[in-house]
């Protein structure tokens, strides 16, 4: 979300609250809303609610903006039937009745004049670009004309651009023959952030179609073969290649047992990176919120962690039994007394802001203590006993001291002398399957190593980094305290949001953190004005040492050449961009000739996802980040690709599932039952095994490229558009003022989003210089940018 749009939503709920008098996270707890308005009135202390991943239905655009207005945590999975959406989202009963009622409190009624102006204003603008974009016949551009069949049925797949697709009116209609009768069905439009993307189809067919026939409303025409997607004939599994290394979700603990395991058995192929920045632990401090309303509760925090001596600290509030006492601190050891002030007549007087005060003057060597989230504390304080606890339970197996991350380093020569592969998983904690994938393709790849000759080939030439646990101390929290912790345990909130009742709200979301595309640059998907967003980015980029951790990985191993980012949950494969701002500007999109590469990639490693039971990832799963998904600011893959010239994916594991029964797709969430669990790890590491064999194809490919352009010289009566054409994915660097080409040159890049490689429109006499340069850094005909050879294509364009 746009940080000017996020602004303007806090200045309306402070406004709506101002005007309600009602501290909204009263009445709705679980809402990531900073705290910035004081709630004065006496009010009961919000009870801790439970946590569901539910399926919301947002029936229209408007309120699928407000839902992300609202930062309500939605998992990766949101699907658009005719308009209505359907989303799933972690969220507490509270928020569902917020949902329902607030949100529409919203829509109807909290519009300001300077909205509504603003909404007259956007309205005209598109009542004149339709009227443009209307004015002719469109021109349609078949994207994709699929089929593919999965586990339980064939499916017809399509995607189809129209050239006024940008108003909402034009409309796409397919038809197609199906076991001789013919078939239509009108296409959805897709729109993201304001920008439209494409029309597209998916349903199942009982027969595959040869052929589709798109229609527009505005008259433009288009027809496509329909081809199948992952078309590779299904490989065989080896009778005597081992597969099938988990039996169980495994927390840290287990995850680094297991690769030390490793590492003894198989000294020789593997060694263990230390990574030099430890995270916070899996600590907090011992705190309890004392009493049981807003106005007259103190939160006190120990200033040791709670296993460090906070866990043993306990106050009391006590009348002392006499008239006009004063109010007194006592500390004996580990015990705090306040003895509140008393009237004439013996009641105690002492108000929450003056225990406070008290407490910290007298007793700040063990805790510190605050009003309720920012409350005035102007309530009298009643007699209560209290016990400080870290609220942690995990077993006293599970370290609470600073965790040393840990990388498995997997290969013959680890010297840095063969190209490099990272994979690395759960930035998030609550995505329990993504470390199995890890440890998975580590078994596969040394238990096979001695009789399969092609796992042998990959180990013996290329240098192989896994990280079963990016955040292990969220992944311990998730497992052990509350399943649903996105980031890590590291609190930067104020005072103020510090209470245990936001405990299950506090941590950095590891995949905003980074330094590229960042919401501290202007990027959305992203938070860093609420602590306890489940997006929140952190104080700064880098802040985080989960995040800082990678940076020095790639820094410290420049061979890396390829990384996977593995998530959950949705059946995703995707790629940089993966952040645009408000105005959806993405970051510099990848030349045609790399994006090229990553589809190229993207389809053998697919399909051997595609092996192990048939699941597909959808075409429209597919694709650069902000195509298929949306924005993520700051996301670790961007900075492997833009900093460090990566080619970085991102796995979203977990694909939904058809029921054929009822005709519907079911998400699987992020911790699904362990026997779906397993089968999503098992087609993943299959996934991870064919990035690891892309990687080596890539180091032994030695082919130059070469390269056409299309009408060649000649000479010409008007504009001509110039088609270069590559021999394989490969990166064309031209110029148009006669120059050499060099690296510095421009890029062919794409023509449109999701389109293909772009022309050069050529309206004057014109030479064009062009080289191509293929993934594995191959350059056509020998060519030498940096010397000053002339072996470079060359055609002239001559306009008449």
């Amino acid at each position: 979300m746009a940080k000017t749009k996020k602004q303007k939503w806090k200045r309306n709920l402070l406004v709506m609250t101002t005007v309600t008098g009602l501290g909204i996270s009263t009445f709705y707890p679980g809402l990531s809303i900073p705290v910035t308005a004081v709630e004065q009135s006496d009010q009961p202390i919000p009870k801790e609610e439970s946590v569901s991943i539910v399926q919301l239905v947002v029936p229209d655009d408007k309120a699928k903006d407000k839902l992300l207005e609202l930062d309500i945590d939605l998992t990766h999975r949101i699907e658009e039937h005719d308009g209505v959406y359907e989303v799933d989202a972690v969220v507490t009963p509270s928020e569902i009745a917020m949902l329902k009622t607030f949100g529409i409190y919203v829509k109807d009624t909290l519009i300001t004049e300077n909205q509504w102006n603003a909404r007259v204003t956007e309205r005209q603008s598109a009542v004149q670009l339709q009227a443009s974009l209307t004015a002719s016949e469109d021109t349609l551009k078949v994207l994709r004309a699929n089929h593919f069949t999965n586990q339980s049925a064939t499916f017809l797949y399509l995607e189809v651009k129209s050239s006024a697709g940008a108003t909402a009116s034009t409309a796409l209609k397919a038809t197609w023959t199906e076991n001789g009768e013919e078939k239509s069905a009108t296409l959805s439009r897709l729109v993201d952030y304001g920008e439209y993307l494409y029309h597209y189809l998916l349903l199942p067919v009982s027969a595959i179609p040869s052929s589709v026939k798109i229609e527009s409303n505005l008259g433009g025409t288009a027809t496509s073969s329909v081809t199948e997607w992952l078309g590779q004939e299904p490989k065989h599994p080896k009778t005597d290649y081992v597969t099938d290394f988990v039996d169980h979700y495994m927390a840290p603990n287990e995850l680094y047992e297991r690769v030390q395991k490793l590492a003894k058995e198989f000294p020789n192929l593997v060694e263990i990176i230390d990574m030099p920045n430890k995270t916070n632990g899996y600590r907090r401090l011992a705190q309890a919120t004392i009493g049981g309303t807003t106005n007259l509760a103190v939160v006190v925090s120990s200033k040791a962690w709670g296993y460090q001596g906070g866990n043993d600290i306990s106050v009391e509030f006590k009348n002392p039994g006499t008239n006009n006492a004063p109010l007194k601190v006592t500390v004996d050891g580990k015990k705090i007394l306040v003895d509140l002030a008393t009237d004439s007549l013996g009641k105690a007087t002492s108000t929450a802001a003056q225990v406070v005060s008290e407490l910290n003057a007298k007793a700040g060597q063990l805790v510190s203590a605050t009003t309720y989230r920012g409350n005035a504390g102007a309530g009298v304080v009643a007699p209560a006993t209290a016990k400080l606890t870290d609220n942690l339970n995990a077993p006293a197996d599970v370290s609470r001291d600073p965790f040393t991350v840990k990388a498995i380093r997997i290969g013959k020569h680890r010297d840095g002398s063969k190209p490099g592969v990272l994979g690395y998983a759960q930035e998030h904690a609550r995505e329990w399957v993504t470390p199995l994938v890890t440890i998975e393709t580590a078994e596969r790849l040394l238990r096979n190593y001695n009789h399969d000759s092609e796992t042998r080939k990959l180990v013996d030439n290329l240098d192989i980094f896994l990280v079963p646990s990016v955040n292990p101390d969220g992944a311990n929290y998730s497992f052990y305290d509350y399943n649903m912790q996105r980031k890590n345990m590291t609190n930067h909130c104020s005072p103020a949001e510090a209470d245990p009742g936001y405990r299950n709200s506090w941590g950095v979301d590891l995949n905003r953190n980074h330094s590229v595309g960042s919401a501290f640059d202007g990027y959305i998907g992203a938070s860093i004005t609420n602590c306890r967003s489940e997006t929140y980015a952190g104080p700064s980029e880098n802040s985080e040492p989960e995040a800082r951790n990678l940076v020095w990985l790639a820094d410290q191993n420049p061979n890396i050449k390829f990384a996977m980012n593995i998530h959950s949950y949705g059946g995703y494969f995707m790629w940089s961009p993966g952040a645009y701002d408000a105005k959806r500007t993405t970051l510099p999109r990848p030349s045609a000739g790399e994006e090229a590469f990553y589809w190229a990639a993207s389809d053998v490693i697919l399909n051997d996802i595609q092996d192990h039971r048939g699941t597909v990832i959808l075409p429209s799963r597919t694709g650069p980040i902000p195509d298929v998904l949306y924005s993520a600011a700051g996301n670790s893959a961007d900075y492997l690709w833009y900093e460090k010239g990566i080619y970085a994916w991102n796995f979203e594991v977990g694909a939904d599932l058809w029921n054929k029964d009822t005709k519907r797709w079911q998400a699987v969430g992020f911790q699904p039952s362990f026997a779906e669990g397993h089968e999503e790890a098992m087609e993943f590491s299959n996934g991870l095994i064919s990035l690891i064999k892309v990687a080596y194809n890539n180091a032994k490919d030695h082919q130059r490229p070469s390269s056409k352009a299309t009408p060649g010289n000649g000479k010409y009566t008007g504009p001509v558009d110039v088609k270069i054409e590559t021999s394989e994915p490969a990166t064309v660097y031209y110029t148009l003022d006669g120059s050499r080409p060099t690296f510095q040159s421009a890029k062919i890049k794409l023509s449109g989003t999701r389109e293909f490689a772009e022309t050069l429109k050529i309206d004057k006499t014109t030479t064009i210089n062009y080289f191509a340069v293929d993934a594995a850094g191959n350059i056509e005909k020998n060519y030498n940018p940096l010397s000053n050879g002339n072996n470079f294509n060359s055609v002239t364009i001559t306009i008449k």
